[in-house]
């Protein structure tokens, strides 16, 4: 008989959280199927992020294909499947939707030039909310995950808040809480969860693109408990962790992954912090 092998599907695997969580799954003796969008300029980050899975001694599996698009969301699945059935104990345990790519422009402008377009709207939506309901659906289509599975997606609370240009991408976040929760209520019956998991403000190759990154770099630091930003590595810790069966009680949730970022209203200056002794790099030189 061939050996149980769970697997983790990751959708944008390549960096940020997405390659977080597949490094934090590996070292748990979960392979992984990463998919990914790299042009040849990008790979590198790929071909280094399947070494260091494969050295944990786990399976790599990575599929340069837009995972927004439903042609190719079925055709991967199919391919999925095709291997699950060569071994019957396959099975994914763990869905975890980390597509970060939307239009960051403004619904309006003083002169109407410049402005989100129908098309740049429905395409962030397909991206960064939709596509994890057609992802899990095509899973569960194919029976490839069981009970006690998990699905994880990554949202903000640029959500809930007014974020300069951030208008497509704050209604694509608040529109994947809403799909996360009734994922969880349809999946409940088959015994899998689903959960958003909100990161706080990270420092990832997807932040450095929002136009005034910096001031919203800032305000985390200030913000936060901490007085830092989290990493990505600590918020996989934390999707990794509520794999367990403890947690088989949080569903349909938004789950704060921030260090207690979200909850703090009014923060401390920089200037304060560092005058009571927090080392507060200078995000002016960056």
């Amino acid at each position: 008989m061939p050996a149980h092998r769970k697997w983790a599907l990751i959708l944008g695997a390549s960096s940020g959280f997405g390659a977080a969580t597949a490094r934090a799954f590996a070292k748990k003796g979960v392979h992984i199927i990463g998919v990914h969008l790299d042009r040849k300029a990008t790979m590198y980050l790929v071909d280094e992020l399947t070494q260091e899975i494969e050295g944990a001694g786990v399976q790599a599996w990575f599929i340069n294909r837009n995972a927004a698009n439903p042609d190719d969301i079925e055709a991967i699945l199919d391919q999925v499947h095709e291997r699950f059935a060569r071994d019957s104990d396959d099975t994914i345990v763990a869905i975890m939707h980390s597509l970060a790519f939307g239009s960051l422009m403004p619904f309006i402008t003083p002169d109407m030039t410049g402005t989100l377009k129908p098309k740049q709207i429905s395409m962030t939506l397909e991206v960064m909310a939709n596509s994890l309901v057609y992802w899990v659906q095509g899973v569960i289509r194919r029976s490839m995950m069981e009970s006690g599975g998990r699905v994880f997606a990554m949202t903000s609370s640029g959500g809930r808040r007014i974020i300069p240009k951030y208008g497509a991408v704050s209604a694509a976040k608040a529109a994947l809480e809403s799909h996360v929760r009734q994922l969880g209520y349809e999946l409940g019956p088959l015994g899998i969860t689903a959960n958003a998991i909100c990161g706080g403000v990270t420092d990832t190759y997807a932040l450095r693109k929002i136009p005034g990154n910096r001031k919203l770099r800032q305000d985390a630091i200030e913000r936060n408990p901490h007085h830092r930003m989290g990493t990505p590595d600590e918020v996989a810790q934390v999707i990794v962790g509520m794999c367990d069966p403890a947690f088989a009680w949080v569903n349909g949730s938004v789950v704060y992954a921030d260090g207690g970022e979200d909850a703090v209203a009014t923060g401390t200056p920089i200037a304060e912090l560092r005058e009571m002794g927090f080392e507060i790099p200078d995000l002016e030189s960056e």
